[in-house]
């Protein structure tokens, strides 16, 4: 990538992780600032196409979140003006974001992932106790819930379907919850997600002090070496390209693939720097090297 490509960081949006992914963005247009000169932000909505004709970049850095940024819907636009981007390609996107299509993708492979079935807004008998909840298109566990007692199922499914009309409930692993950033096909090191209360919800993931990464995940250096080869295979499954970010439970005998993150957070409790630190990669060399990674499926 030459030094003066011109850089569009795409950040904002209209999801419901709009504020998260205002903060990832303007880290990654920082970083980028400290290599290439000529590096600017816009705000994803509905005229995105309208000011990208006008502005002309060289490629495009994603940090969109959630709906309409990691669903292959700005891909796709992206693919029609010419413009390569950073990240999964357009089915790739929607394949991982949507969290039934991922579950048919992990099973279609062969990938342990945990029970699970889909739900309708009147279902009031959990299939499996105890459970998780959760909407099938969307992230940073927006309107997730884990329920315990059956008492509380039917407000997790009415909380769950506020934020899609896809809902899916899954079997709960008790475990370890690691997640393993990979890129091109390269496993990172991972990491151990300790939130100090609850699970690892919006609040815990985005306030500082609320959960403990851990880089030592305690887990042996065979069995870290088949996390890594799993995390590789979600990867290839969903086929995913640049960076993602793969999210799996550890019981004591087996890993559970949860989910895969196209456009994880870049921001300051992110969780891809964290593990690159490990590698002696700073925050900067790993955002340029995010957008170095920019390409399209058709070319």
């Amino acid at each position: 990538m030459d030094k003066n490509s011109k850089i569009c960081v795409i950040y904002g949006g209209m999801s419901a992780e709009r504020e998260v992914s205002l903060k990832s963005g303007k880290n990654m247009a920082d970083a980028l600032l400290k290599n290439f000169p000529n590096v600017s932000l816009i705000d994803a909505d509905f005229s995105l196409a309208e000011k990208l004709a006008v502005l002309k970049p060289d490629l495009c850095v994603i940090a969109l979140h959630g709906t309409y940024g990691e669903d292959g819907c700005v891909q796709g636009m992206l693919e029609m003006m010419g413009i390569p981007y950073t990240g999964a390609g357009v089915a790739a996107s929607a394949v991982a974001f949507d969290k039934l299509l991922a579950k048919h993708t992990f099973i279609d492979y062969g990938l342990p992932t945990p029970k699970y079935t889909i739900l309708k807004e009147d279902d009031k008998q959990p299939p499996f106790m105890p459970c998780v909840v959760k909407p099938a298109r969307q992230g940073s566990s927006i309107g997730i819930r884990i329920v315990k007692d059956i008492k509380d199922y039917a407000a997790a499914v009415e909380e769950a379907f506020k934020y899609d009309s896809k809902v899916l409930c899954e079997e709960f692993i008790e475990g370890k919850e690691l997640t393993i950033p990979v890129m091109d096909m390269q496993a990172f090191p991972p990491i151990w997600i300790r939130p100090k209360k609850g699970f690892y919800n919006y609040e815990n993931k985005y306030t500082a002090g609320m959960t403990e990464y851990l880089l030592d995940t305690g887990l042996s250096s065979s069995r870290l070496k088949s996390l890594k080869k799993l995390a590789v295979k979600a990867y290839s499954a969903c086929g995913c390209r640049s960076m993602a970010r793969i999210d799996i439970i550890a019981t004591d005998r087996k890993f559970y693939v949860i989910e895969v993150n196209t456009i994880p957070g870049m921001t300051a409790t992110s969780l891809v720097p964290k593990s690159a630190s490990k590698l002696g990669i700073s925050f900067e060399d790993i955002v340029k090297r995010i957008a170095e990674s920019a390409s399209l499926d058709n070319k």
